[in-house]
């Protein structure tokens, strides 16, 4: 199993910026993957950006040239970073860390929460 923990999340301005921190730890050398999703009130989850070990990337339309995903290795540890420039007020949400594991039974660990408020 893997522990994540969040940090970053706050009230920030349209236009503002924010970057959003997850450090893993536990079972780290199985995960695969890494990223971000957010539950906006009232909408379903999404993922917002995802990398993967080997530094592929991957995000939703609505925050491509807005977002960076980028992920910090150490021998006990994984850090996931989301800077988050241009902040809009959809993009006001909850802000939820994954960890996908791989091997024999893959699954997914989840961070608590940040909660990330965009005002006009």
């Amino acid at each position: 199993q893997v522990q994540l923990v969040e940090s970053g999340g706050g009230l920030v301005q349209a236009g503002g910026s924010l970057r959003l921190s997850c450090v893993a730890s536990g079972s780290i050398f199985s995960i695969e993957s890494m990223g971000w999703y957010r539950r906006a009130p009232g909408k379903q989850r999404e993922s917002v950006a995802q990398i993967t070990v080997g530094g592929n990337t991957d995000y939703t339309d609505s925050v491509k040239g807005r977002f960076t995903i980028s992920l910090e290795r150490e021998n006990a540890k994984n850090t996931v970073y989301l800077q988050m420039n241009n902040l809009q007020v959809e993009d006001t949400a909850v802000y939820y860390c994954n960890a996908d594991r791989g091997g024999l039974v893959p699954d997914r660990d989840w961070g608590q929460g940040t909660q990330v408020t965009v005002s006009s």
